[in-house]
């Protein structure tokens, strides 16, 4: 037979025509003389008819057989609304067996209760179930959508190696050693950070990479030991028009994939107003309950705490969570353990109930300092209040963290709901107080804004870079900068974070030689294509959009990779394992 259409083509003005269907068996149902059977494939279900005479041909036939069949598009008498192809049913003429199947060890259905690890181990049967082709489908969208964008922006896309050489100053890499070059390693590339910038010094002006990137670091929900970054570098051109085409490049893609329109230019936040309002970086601006800077109501405060956090220059926030002041002892106990989690010393709760404060702490607030907190919050009945008194960035990121928790709690982020977002001006420098030095915020080749560069050399923690990262739904999408293109501003980047010559050309000599010879101004953008596709088709983790993804232990549990090599492979190699 050839097959005339898809399982999810047909419908019912179809009906009478003489068709060919191959698929799986998604579900038979037996009614004596009739046999019922739903054929899928990854467009749809059709519901095939078996008279009498052709189910004893299909006898032993059951789930995740392959059907060839042969029939007339007829009108279904019970419809199923639920369906495309609900109005129409095919009664089977003719029906080969193409292939036989065992007893799966999970349901291929949208709904299965097989457990995270049996999905991984038998990944190709998983990857049957039609939600889960239908992710994948919208990732394809994705990448289809934004290489139109960049297509039609002369964007040249360019790949850049897989094997490259070991850089410090990011996450682990992978390395990889080398049979002709013993005692050497190749790096997997954690991005193609400098690969793109060289690109821009030899004049393509626009590139874009579809990136695979490997980072050794710690599992979770939304992270893999091995992505892919959407990669993207131009030049001469400044941070806001890198910024509007990018906007203009998701209007797009939310467009076609998800038939949204949605409106730019996204809000801008500095990294210290997100800070300051959401206590995060990469903000959910879905829903409000806002941190409150409530310092100034305390500076005759004879509440210890609150008096040391004012005296060492701390900051004293709140955020207040609305109907929430019947919370038990225990439930406070694990959101204080929350707070803990995230840095905080302790966590002061309040209760705002029948016009009056209650809490451990009330006694320890004068009169004047309970009134002007209830008026600067704008309490209402019912309200929980919770406050964390630290040093600045510890009090935004702990009451960020319980923001987040109770946004999540009380349903204020909806999976339906798309919010994008900058985050600009983020600080150049980080400083370690474990090693008592400055690390670059973003990357080394980040450059700083001119007008801070008064302050480099006496206080570092002064100067901002030019940096950017597009937020959805508290997600960081992507980030990039305006980069370095001057060698004289490269080596003080390098001075303060402590390099010296020799460790300069030892890592980076390759590449701060080709800023000598004419290095246009330039900057880019990468994003995480795993995370965009995890959002937009609601997933709770980047392993559903990924065909064969690592576990949480960075482990293949279908193929068992990582696994040991032979031994004649490691001599090859020049290795031995140390046991």
């Amino acid at each position: 037979m050839k097959r005339t259409h898809t399982n999810g083509q047909l419908r019912i003005q179809d009906a009478g025509k003489k068709v060919n269907l191959i698929g799986w068996v998604a579900k038979r149902r037996n009614f004596g003389a009739l046999v019922f059977i739903d054929l899928r494939d990854r467009t749809g279900i059709t519901q095939l008819v078996f008279d009498e005479e052709l189910s004893q041909q299909i006898k032993d036939v059951r789930n995740e057989y392959i059907l060839e069949v042969e029939g007339v598009v007829l009108e279904r008498k019970d419809k199923n609304a639920k369906l495309p192809t609900g109005d129409i049913e095919i009664k089977v003429e003719n029906v080969t067996i193409v292939n036989s199947a065992e007893t799966t060890p999970l349901i291929i259905a949208d709904e299965t209760d097989a457990l995270e690890d049996t999905r991984l181990k038998y990944r190709y049967l998983d990857l049957r179930r039609p939600m889960m082709q239908e992710k994948l489908i919208m990732r394809h969208k994705i990448t289809r959508s934004m290489r139109e964008y960049l297509d039609n922006q002369n964007f040249i896309e360019i790949e850049t190696p897989m094997l490259g050489r070991s850089t410090p100053e990011g996450a682990r890499d992978y390395l990889v050693p080398s049979r002709v070059h013993p005692g050497s390693f190749y790096a997997l590339p954690q991005s193609p950070q400098l690969y793109k910038q060289l690109l821009m010094v030899s004049g393509f002006e626009r590139y874009y990479q579809f990136a695979r990137c490997f980072r050794d670091e710690d599992l979770r929900a939304d992270r893999q030991t091995d992505f892919t970054q959407v990669d993207l570098e131009t030049s001469f051109l400044n941070d806001v028009e890198i910024q509007t085409m990018m906007e203009e490049m998701l209007q797009k893609l939310m467009k076609d994939v998800k038939g949204l329109d949605i409106s730019v230019p996204f809000p801008r936040y500095t990294w210290e107003e997100a800070m300051n309002r959401y206590g995060s970086d990469k903000p959910d601006n879905r829903f409000g309950m806002e941190l409150q800077e409530i310092t100034s109501l305390f500076t005759n405060s004879e509440f210890k705490v609150f008096k040391d956090t004012i005296s060492n220059e701390g900051s004293i926030k709140a955020i207040v969570v609305d109907e929430m002041a019947q919370m038990t002892r225990k439930e406070i106990d694990k959101i204080t353990d929350l707070a803990k989690k995230h840095g905080a010393k302790g966590l002061v709760t309040l209760k705002y109930q029948e016009g009056t404060l209650a809490g451990s702490v009330v006694k320890f607030l004068s009169e004047q300092e309970q009134q002007a907190l209830c008026e600067t919050l704008s309490l209402k009945e019912e309200d929980l209040i919770l406050i964390v008194s630290d040093e600045w960035e510890i009090t935004c990121n702990v009451l960020g963290a319980l923001r987040n928790h109770f946004g999540s709690v009380k349903g204020l982020k909806k999976t339906d709901e798309f919010s994008f977002l900058w985050v600009t001006d983020f600080p150049m420098f980080e400083y370690s107080k474990e090693d008592e030095r400055w690390y670059a915020k973003h990357h080394p080749f980040t450059r700083p804004k001119d007008e801070d560069m008064q302050y480099i050399d006496t206080d570092p923690g002064k100067v901002h870079a030019i940096a950017y990262d597009i937020v959805l739904n508290g997600y960081e999408l992507g980030g990039g900068s305006l980069r370095i293109y001057d060698g004289a501003m490269q080596d003080k980047m390098f001075e303060v974070l402590g390099f010296t010559e020799e460790k300069i050309q030892e890592n980076f000599g390759w590449f701060v030689d080709a800023l000598k010879y004419g290095t246009p101004p330039h900057g880019g953008l990468a994003f995480g294509l795993d995370r965009i596709a995890m959002i937009l088709s609601e997933s709770d983790s980047i392993r559903d959009v990924i065909a064969f993804p690592k576990n949480a232990n960075a482990k293949c549990p279908m193929s068992d990779a990582p696994t040991p090599v032979d031994e004649a492979q490691l001599e090859e190699l020049h290795l031995q394992i140390k046991k």
